[in-house]
Protein backbone atom coordinates (compact mmCIF):
# COMPACT_ATOMS: atom_id res chain seq x y z
CA UNK A 1 0.00 0.00 0.00
CA UNK A 2 1.36 3.37 -1.02
CA UNK A 3 -0.30 5.62 1.60
CA UNK A 4 0.15 4.93 5.28
CA UNK A 5 -1.49 6.26 8.41
CA UNK A 6 1.62 8.39 9.03
CA UNK A 7 1.01 10.09 5.65
CA UNK A 8 -2.56 10.86 6.65
CA UNK A 9 -1.38 12.22 9.98
CA UNK A 10 1.19 14.44 8.25
CA UNK A 11 -1.38 15.81 5.79
CA UNK A 12 -3.80 16.60 8.60
CA UNK A 13 -1.12 18.44 10.57
CA UNK A 14 -0.30 20.52 7.49
CA UNK A 15 -3.97 21.51 7.25
CA UNK A 16 -4.08 22.27 10.97
CA UNK A 17 -0.97 24.46 10.74
CA UNK A 18 -2.41 26.29 7.75
CA UNK A 19 -5.71 26.89 9.56
CA UNK A 20 -3.95 28.24 12.64
CA UNK A 21 -1.99 30.80 10.58
CA UNK A 22 -3.77 34.16 10.98
CA UNK A 23 -2.71 35.18 7.46
CA UNK A 24 -4.00 31.98 5.90
CA UNK A 25 -6.44 32.12 3.04
CA UNK A 26 -7.26 28.44 3.52
CA UNK A 27 -10.86 27.59 2.76
CA UNK A 28 -12.66 26.34 5.85
CA UNK A 29 -15.06 24.25 3.75
CA UNK A 30 -12.11 22.51 2.12
CA UNK A 31 -10.69 21.77 5.58
CA UNK A 32 -14.03 20.24 6.61
CA UNK A 33 -14.02 18.00 3.53
CA UNK A 34 -10.45 16.91 4.29
CA UNK A 35 -11.43 16.10 7.88
CA UNK A 36 -14.44 14.08 6.72
CA UNK A 37 -12.39 12.08 4.23
CA UNK A 38 -9.72 11.48 6.86
CA UNK A 39 -12.36 10.24 9.30
CA UNK A 40 -13.68 7.83 6.69
CA UNK A 41 -10.18 6.47 6.11
CA UNK A 42 -9.63 6.10 9.86
CA UNK A 43 -12.99 4.33 10.25
CA UNK A 44 -12.11 1.87 7.49
CA UNK A 45 -8.77 1.14 9.18
CA UNK A 46 -10.63 0.55 12.44
CA UNK A 47 -12.97 -1.94 10.75
CA UNK A 48 -9.98 -3.68 9.20
CA UNK A 49 -8.32 -3.91 12.62
CA UNK A 50 -11.48 -5.37 14.16
CA UNK A 51 -11.70 -7.91 11.35
CA UNK A 52 -8.09 -8.97 11.87
CA UNK A 53 -8.77 -9.50 15.57
CA UNK A 54 -11.84 -11.63 14.82
CA UNK A 55 -10.07 -13.86 12.29
CA UNK A 56 -6.86 -13.96 14.33
CA UNK A 57 -4.66 -12.53 11.60
CA UNK A 58 -1.83 -10.04 11.83
CA UNK A 59 -1.58 -9.30 8.10
CA UNK A 60 -3.48 -6.14 7.24
CA UNK A 61 -3.45 -3.92 4.19
CA UNK A 62 -0.29 -2.15 5.27
CA UNK A 63 -2.05 1.15 6.00
CA UNK A 64 -1.03 0.89 9.64
CA UNK A 65 2.72 0.45 9.64
CA UNK A 66 4.08 -2.54 11.47
CA UNK A 67 6.83 -1.88 13.97
CA UNK A 68 9.20 -4.40 15.44
CA UNK A 69 7.55 -6.66 18.02
CA UNK A 70 10.19 -5.83 20.66
CA UNK A 71 8.22 -2.89 22.10
CA UNK A 72 4.71 -4.23 21.65
CA UNK A 73 2.87 -5.09 24.86
CA UNK A 74 -0.46 -6.75 25.25
CA UNK A 75 -3.27 -5.00 27.06
CA UNK A 76 -2.71 -7.23 30.11
CA UNK A 77 0.98 -6.34 30.47
CA UNK A 78 2.02 -3.60 32.82
CA UNK A 79 4.35 -0.82 31.65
Amino acid sequence: MKNKISDLRNHLFVVLEELSDPDSKYDLEKAKVIANVAQTIINSASVENQYLKIVGSSQGSGFIEEKGNDNIKTLNERN
